[in-house]
């Protein structure tokens, strides 16, 4: 039993932070409690609960969902719905935030493109045994324009709170980093396996998010209510 926690914490540390940063969320709830930001804790624990279901499914034959012995391991179902639910929640976010009229709108038609990119992506990919990784980074390259427009606007206002006060700041910026090199992370793992492997992708992508929770953890304990925009 205790080998088995240990290969578990091994394979699968990332899984631990986000239940650290789901606490952390929960600790300083009070400051950002009225703003778009208060579903937050919600989609960690969506996050937590994802990847320790793909991880039971991966290695438990008792949570397993296909019979055939090819695909018993297969769990990338969960985690294509993960990417629209994730994808759609931070599109919320920022479509709230923004205040440019102009933004609001280059934001909904982008959002909708993204949504249509993953539909069409069930003509050609099985999403209950491949990633949607094209459809993936189609959203990804939207929620980072989401960010570029979020910075502009915050560059142009007038707070008297810095920036490193400022919760959404913190979450932008690690989405931010992630979203730069997850997409083609994602599409090395199966489009060209041999050099996911040569170069250790694997093990940079788990880095990414590393840097990104820690990020947010240091928004959740730095952020101020009024600071928030």
């Amino acid at each position: 039993m205790i080998e088995e926690f240990q290969h578990f914490l091994e394979d699968s540390y990332n899984i631990v932070l986000y239940l650290i940063t789901w606490f952390v969320a929960m600790y300083r709830y009070r400051s950002y409690f009225d703003t778009v930001l208060r579903f937050f804790p919600i989609f960690i624990m969506y996050t937590f609960l994802t990847e320790l279901l793909g991880y039971f499914v991966k290695n438990y034959e008792e949570f397993q969902f296909f019979s055939d012995s090819r695909y018993t391991w297969h769990n990338v179902i969960i985690y294509n719905i993960y990417s629209v639910v994730s994808f759609a929640f931070f599109y919320y976010i920022y479509w709230v935030v923004l205040k440019n009229n102009t933004h609001k709108k280059w934001l909904k038609y982008a959002a909708l493109f993204s949504l249509i990119s993953y539909l069409v992506s069930l003509f050609f990919q099985d999403p209950f045994h491949t990633g949607l990784y094209y459809a993936d980074l189609v959203a990804s390259m939207v929620l980072l324009f989401c960010i570029w427009m979020y910075f502009k606007e915050k560059k142009t206002e007038d707070n008297p709170y810095p920036q490193k006060r400022n919760l959404l700041f913190w979450i932008s910026l690690g989405l931010a980093i992630f979203h730069i090199f997850f997409p083609f992370v994602f599409i090395a793992a199966y489009d060209a396996p041999g050099f996911y492997a040569r170069f250790q992708l694997h093990d940079w992508l788990m880095g990414f998010i590393v840097i990104m929770y820690i990020l947010f953890i240091i928004g959740f304990l730095m952020g101020k209510r009024q600071a928030f925009r």
